[in-house]
């Protein structure tokens, strides 16, 4: 089954539908590459998956766990490295709305570095994982 359908706007954007919700993304060059900078750039929503991957799957575990986690965010940082251009780093903060004790810290770091997206990344893509609790702040 097709999975999304993509279509160039011209002027370097583009427009993802993902075909089972009807949802919408845009895509816009960034302004490094030619580009305006007005939405999600290609490799920004590559590092950005690898965080909401990984804060879906800690979010499976920690329902099993029977631990809400609403509100858990994950700051993304991407880095670009030259010749040839690509995603060289990504950086993921990942700040816990609540406190969790080092055990289950432990866990919630393995399962976030399991996520099918984290596996797929090439592993010259340094991921650069960081957690944060309510006692980090």
């Amino acid at each position: 089954m097709t999975t999304s359908k993509v279509t160039y706007q011209g002027d370097l954007r583009t427009t993802a539908v993902h075909l089972q919700s009807n949802n919408e993304i845009i895509t816009d060059a960034p302004t490094d590459n030619q580009g305006k900078g007005e939405a999600f750039s290609p490799t920004d929503l590559l590092a950005t998956s690898l965080a909401s991957c990984m804060l879906t799957i800690i979010g499976i575990k920690a329902r099993d766990m029977e631990i809400d986690l609403a509100g858990t965010t994950a700051e993304v940082t991407k880095v670009m490295a030259a010749d040839p251009r690509r995603v060289s780093e990504i950086h993921v903060i990942i700040t816990f709305n609540s406190q969790l004790d080092d055990r289950t810290q432990t866990i919630f770091y393995n399962t976030a570095l399991a996520c099918p997206v984290a596996n797929s990344i090439h592993p010259d893509i340094t991921q650069n994982v960081t957690f944060r609790t309510a006692r980090d702040r």
